[in-house]
């Protein structure tokens, strides 16, 4: 039972740590003049479960994106997100 909680854990700091490496490298990206790219790694990010880190370090950073919809989209997705971390921790009791 610990170790479905240690992997729960681990998984949701890799995503979350990739999450915010990924936004800060599309930031740096755009303030050194380039392109940013396209938002297909960053929305795979926010779905996996880093919604959450992405909103919140979009901010810190003063870093904006230009797509309304992914705006939208990532606090949606934050909420969904915290809904199913919730159901992986309360579901590690049903194994027992």
């Amino acid at each position: 039972m610990i170790l479905l909680y240690i992997l729960i854990t681990v998984y949701i700091l890799a995503v979350n740590f990739y999450a915010f490496r990924l936004i800060k490298s599309q930031r740096d990206e755009f303030e050194a003049g380039g392109e940013t790219g396209g938002y297909g790694k960053l929305l795979l990010a926010a779905i996996l479960g880093g919604a959450a880190t992405i909103y919140a370090s979009m901010f810190a950073m003063h870093y904006r994106l230009s797509n309304l919809l992914l705006m939208i989209v990532l606090p949606v997705l934050a909420v969904l997100n915290f809904y199913g971390f919730y159901l992986g921790y309360r579901s590690v009791w049903m194994f027992l």
